[in-house]
């Protein structure tokens, strides 16, 4: 997997990331959304981000993770 750069990340399309609108948690590969679900429990048990956001976060992340099964 290529290492994402910010020149990488800022040419993703606002669709390739779990909060579309603050263009966090990038979900553009199978890793990355794995990462993404981990990164928002972490941050929800941390107290920095609410319920509903890690569960956003989960709900797109769980899209890109089901495309890819066989």
């Amino acid at each position: 997997m290529a290492r994402l750069t910010s020149k990488r990340r800022k040419a993703l399309p606002k669709s390739k990331f779990a909060l579309k609108g603050s263009r966090k948690y990038p979900i553009d590969t199978r890793r990355r959304a794995a990462n993404a679900k981990a990164r928002a429990t972490q941050q929800h048990k941390k107290g920095r981000i609410s319920l509903s956001t890690k569960q956003k976060i989960h709900s797109a992340a769980n899209r890109k993770l089901r495309r890819g099964k066989k």
